[in-house]
């Protein structure tokens, strides 16, 4: 193919199938195959997706199957992610993922977990366990991105002061150890020989600190809600917390159960949509306290609140002066941009309490330094 065909095949890909009337079909079989999996997300009037109607425009599952493959074999995996996702929006084409044979070609990525999470109650029995299947793939990636960063900012805070005679190479207090064994210096070597090694002592094996991680439920919050469930299921597996994981709309779920025993479970369980009432769920959480001075308070919400807004701030308060240790975010997501009710966020932020959204990669700091009680102000977002 000569450069000028090679230009004109690729200014026909982007025009679509209108360029057909001033110019010939130009374009190779692969190309034709590419041209038709775009043609049927992003020309208005192409029902390629639809097959045989059936009293209705639904899209048939053998032609949306094919369609899928037909894109994961074309596009890099960031790109399938957003034609997926402009599918379900453009074509309405969410109640074809409640079928076992398109499920299985879905790409999975966070925003089909949360399209599958608003037909939870929908999935019929043959399509679960693909369903699941897609959602534990997703759940399993986040894990490995996030869970030894987060291990290691909680359990793997060490305590300088004192000692501990159990050898563990990786707490090696090297500063004590090179003071107490300058008198074994060698010149002869220009090395120090040790006599004895001193290790940091890690936390006590009990629970330290309760960790409550309160969750709003609202539709919008679903890339928030994944991530908050599997950093609920790794706090839930350190000893040293006591975790408790709670959603709310209206309503409130306590979700602890299931956060400990399988994340994908959690999530299955969560509800999205509905009002939302966030006095409701922080007073249910009030009642988990035991200890104030070693409970991290973390509520992820945009605070649009449809409760009680005055009690709310007096919760908010009461826990703060309390000693709890407070968090708001605004968002967890990649982006790390929240869409938030700014009138609340300022109100929550003048009582002391930070108001922030967060990239899960910054999860680590952020809890590090929940629970070292620094200032985290520095985190904030909220404009004053």
């Amino acid at each position: 193919m000569s450069e000028l065909d090679k230009t004109k095949s690729r200014w026909r890909l982007i025009l679509g199938e209108q360029a057909t009337k001033f110019e010939d079909n130009i374009l190779s079989e692969d190309q034709s195959i590419l041209d038709q999996a775009l043609a049927a997300i992003y020309e208005s009037d192409n029902n390629s997706l639809a097959g045989k109607k059936r009293g209705g425009s639904n899209a048939s599952s053998p032609n949306l199957a094919k369609w899928l493959v037909d894109v994961r074999s074309f596009f890099p995996e960031d790109v399938v992610s957003v034609i997926q996702n402009d599918a379900m929006e453009r074509k309405g084409l969410k109640q074809l993922l409640l079928q076992p044979e398109v499920l299985q070609h879905v790409k999975p990525d966070i925003s089909m977990v949360g399209t599958l999470m608003s037909l939870n109650g929908q999935i019929p029995e043959k399509s679960k366990d693909t369903a699941r299947q897609l959602v534990k793939s997703v759940v399993d990636d986040i894990m490995k991105r996030l869970e030894q960063d987060l291990r290691k900012a909680v359990t793997g805070a060490l305590n300088k002061k004192a000692h501990s005679p159990i050898s563990n190479f990786s707490a090696t207090d090297w500063k004590r150890t090179i003071q107490r064994n300058l008198k074994n210096y060698d010149p002869k070597t220009k090395r120090i020989i040790p006599e004895k090694f001193y290790f940091f002592e890690r936390r006590q094996k009990q629970k330290d600190w309760t960790v409550i991680l309160d969750i709003d439920q609202s539709g919008s919050m679903y890339e928030s809600i994944i991530y908050s469930s599997v950093m609920g299921a790794i706090f839930a597996s350190m000893p040293a917390l006591d975790t408790h994981v709670v959603a709310f709309d209206t309503a409130i779920t306590d979700l602890t159960e299931m956060c400990a025993n399988d994340p994908v479970d959690m999530l299955f369980g969560v509800q999205m949509g509905g009002g939302t009432d966030i006095n409701k769920s922080v007073a249910y959480c009030q009642t988990l306290i035991e200890n104030p001075s070693k409970t991290l308070f973390i509520l992820i919400s945009d605070l649009y609140e449809g409760g009680v807004r005055k009690g709310l701030l007096r919760r908010i308060e009461e826990m703060k002066d309390s000693g709890v240790t407070v968090l708001v975010l605004l968002a967890l997501t990649d982006s790390g941009t929240p869409s938030y009710d700014k009138e609340l966020g300022k109100e929550i932020s003048k009582r002391g309490v930070a108001c922030f959204a967060a990239t899960p990669d910054r999860l680590p700091e952020l809890v590090a330094a929940a629970i070292q009680k620094q200032d985290l102000k520095r985190f904030e977002t909220v404009d004053k």
